[in-house]
Formats: structure tokens, sequence, C-alpha cells
């Protein structure tokens, strides 16, 4: 089999990779508070547990990403980590309400130091899988698929399995999906591209993972001992991620839109359970949010079949602004039909921003930094919809509607802040050419920290 065949046989792989893992990953959201109340009566133990769960997904994400940069075999340093993930969402269902819930915090916060491989990591290795082109689009657009696939799957299938059986065995089921992601993962076909820098719009020649690189630019055997070229310490890295996601326009400006735009996601859950009690069905809270999830897996879906005309960051635009005007709709709905046909709409724009988000990563990033401003970027975008969540907190069904149009004016100016960001770099690019810089980059932003060579 050549190499290119491998390389497309290997992408049907990988989604079913992370879909696996996603689905664990979404699913044990529900099965843990559900365990929670079954066991201690008490929501509140599970809403703690979760917490510990979710806040390293933020914390952790910059370090995640950089080791994951760092290791030489990429396939164990990613089965490693969901491997960790599966035994820890095992190891949260036989001791929440068994052990004093400090430890279960503690068994929590573990399992989520593996969250941002499993949240952001894990879309980094499409570029592992193809090179920079039409192909790679396309993963990445079936990528998003299976990002909402997964939210639609997990919280359903854990709800059924733990009220068909119990939260626990819906609990060792995420755990066995998890671990299936674990174990398809070392059969991934990753190409070792992570050595010198190319220019933009260009990709390194493939390499079998394993290969390594000699200090001459010669490629050793797979296997031998990677040469010690640039070494470089844990800490610089961890600063080289960052300002790699501040200093390159494309980047700071996606990573600043969606982290405010999921300020408002967020807040979407409660306020679409207080709208549905507003609007006299407490129990259609749970439809709103099923039919935001289904838009959105019906946009990255139909998003696989068109080549977009236009270029990825006017997509990204129009997806904010649609879910801004889908969500403002569903503000002013007279029902709870009307209101669920509106927040399909707005998922529907909503998975076509998750789409042109990874694209634009993928595409921005420097190699030696791909996987880095994926763990940070989904990071900075789960710490916007904590805070998000904590200010829906406030609301009530009174409010509902007024929170909503709230939430729909988020992603407005998330909108706004995109194009604004976009501009600034522009014009400061614009200073430094008028101050003497000259010659074939001139007018363009740098593509990432360091030259490409």
């Amino acid at each position: 089999m050549s190499e290119p065949t491998s390389e497309r046989a290997g992408v049907p792989r990988y989604l079913v990779t992370a879909f696996f893992a996603r689905l664990a990953d979404e699913g044990t959201a529900v099965a843990v508070v559900m365990l929670a109340v079954a066991r201690t009566g008490s929501a509140a133990h599970g809403a703690f547990v979760l917490t510990a769960w979710m806040a390293p997904h933020v914390l952790a994400a910059p370090l995640a990403g950089a080791l994951a940069e760092r290791a030489r075999r990429p396939r164990l340093f990613h089965c490693g980590a969901l491997g960790g993930f599966a035994l820890a969402i095992s190891a949260v269902a036989f001791s929440v309400g068994r052990l004093p819930l400090p430890l279960v915090l503690v068994v929590a916060a573990a399992g989520g130091c593996c969250g941002p491989i499993v949240s952001g990591g894990l879309s980094s290795l499409i570029s592992r899988l193809l090179p920079a082109g039409a192909e790679r689009d396309r993963a990445y657009s079936w990528d998003a698929v299976v990002y909402n696939a997964a939210a639609v799957g997990g919280p359903g299938a854990a709800g059924l399995l733990a009220s068909a059986v119990s939260p626990a065995a819906a609990m060792l089921a995420l755990s066995a999906a998890a671990a299936c992601a674990c174990a398809l993962t070392a059969l991934l076909p990753l190409r070792a591209d992570m050595g010198a820098e190319v220019p933009a719009g260009t990709e390194a020649p493939a390499r079998a993972e394993g290969a390594t690189e000699t200090p001459t630019g010669a490629e050793a055997p797979a296997g031998a001992e990677a040469s010690p070229v640039a070494p470089t310490r844990l800490r610089r890295d961890l600063a080289d991620g960052l300002r790699t996601v501040w200093r390159e326009r494309e980047l700071r400006a996606i990573t600043a839109a969606t982290c405010l735009a999921f300020t408002g996601i967020g807040a979407l859950t409660t306020t679409g359970v207080l709208l549905a009690t507003h609007l006299g069905s407490a129990g259609a809270g749970g439809l709103l949010m099923t039919a935001f999830a289904v838009g959105a897996l019906a946009g990255t879906l139909g998003l696989t079949r068109v080549r977009p005309t236009v270029s990825p960051q006017r997509l990204a635009v129009i997806g904010l602004a649609g879910t801004a005007l889908g969500l403002a709709a569903a503000a002013s709905a007279p029902s709870v039909p009307v209101a669920a046909a509106c927040f399909a709409v707005a998922g529907a724009f909503d998975g076509l921003v998750l789409t042109v988000t990874l694209r634009l990563r993928a595409d921005h990033s420097p190699t030696r930094r791909r996987t880095q401003v994926f763990t940070i970027g989904a990071g900075l975008k789960m710490s916007g919809a904590a805070a998000g969540s904590a200010l829906a907190g406030l609301a009530t069904a009174g409010t509902a509607r007024e929170y909503l149009a709230g939430i729909a004016l988020v992603q407005a100016a998330a909108a706004l802040l995109y194009v604004l960001t976009r501009r600034d770099a522009r014009r400061g690019t614009r200073r430094e050419v008028s101050g003497g810089r000259c010659g074939p980059g001139a007018g363009r932003s740098r593509p990432s920290v360091r030259p490409r060579s």
C-alpha cells in the first residue's frame, strides 16, 4: 500500500478513535451527576466532582500540549493519555459515594488532566495523517462532525444506560469507550512531521513515526535515537506555545472570538431550561439543547458535502453572526417548538464555527506548536464556558428571554471582535512596512514565533 493511500485510510480510523474518546468525555458529565444522586442523594456532590473533573481542562491545557509536542512517540503519548482517562472514569465510578469527597475530587482532577488531549489534542493528529490541502480541510470538517455527534450521543447514551441499568454501569461503559479509543490510537499511521518548520502553506515531507532527523537533515532509520538537536526546556516550550497563539494574527483572532462566544454558549444550557419553564414546559429544556446539538451536527455534516467558495475567515464571521441571529429569534419565540427550531438554526451556524476554528488552528500554527495551539484554544474556550455557566446561575425563568438575548449579543460581539482583531493586526503590519520593512514578506503577518526554513 502506498503512503498516501495509508494516510487516507488512517482518517476514518482517527474519526472512530476521536468519537469514542469524546463520547466518553461528553457522557461523563451527565453520568457522574446521576451517580452522585443515586448513591448520596445529593446533586451538589456530583457538581463538586464534575467541577474537579472540568477544572484541569483549563489549567492543564498548555502543559498537556507542550508534553505532546515533546513526545518522541506520539502514538504512545496519546495512548497513555487516553488510557489514563479511561482508568480515571472507572475510578470515579467506584469511588463516588464510597470514599471521602476529597479523595474523589483528587481522582476526578487526575482524570481531568487528560481532558485537554481529548478535547483539543486529538484534533492535531489530523496534520500527522494528511498534508495541507483540500483533503485535510475535509478531514477537519469530519472532525467537527465527530465533536457534535459525541455531544449528542454521549449524554443520551449515559442517560439511557443510567436509567435502564444503573449510573455506575453507564460510567463503566464510558470508560470502555475511552479504552477503545486508547487501543485504536495505537493503530493510527501517524507521520513524524514535527521537525523543521516549513513555509506557510506547505508541509514538511512525510516521515513514518519513529523516524528521526539527523543533524544534517537526513532521515535516520526508524527506532534510532533522536539526535539532541536544539534541545529546549519545558518552560520555554510552554511560553512558546502561548506566544504563538498571541503573535499569530489568525490564531489570536479566532481564539479571542471563540473564547468570548463560549462565554455565552456556556450559559445556554441553564438558560434553555429556564426558557422552556417560562414557555410553560419545564421538561422541554433538554429538547432545546438537543435541537441545538442536532443542528450543530447537521451544520458540520453539511459542510463536509460542499466546498465553500468563501474564505474560512468569512465563514467564521458568518457562523458567529448566524448563531447570534438564531438565538435572538429564540429569545422572542412564542412556544417551545418555535424556540427549538431557532435553537437548531443557531446550532447549525455554531457547528460552522467549530469547523472553521479547527481549520484555522491547523493552517496557521507552526508544526512544532500545533498540538499546543489546539489544547490551549480548547482550554480557553472551556474557561469561557465555565464563566458563562456561573453567570447563568443568576438567571430565573422570568429573565430567561433577556438572558438568551444577552447570549445572542455575546455571539454578535464575538463576530465583531474577530473582525477587529484581524484588522488591527493588518494595520500593525502596514505600520511595520512603512517603517522600512520590505521584501517578499512585507505586508504579511508572520505565521509563527519562529522563522520557517
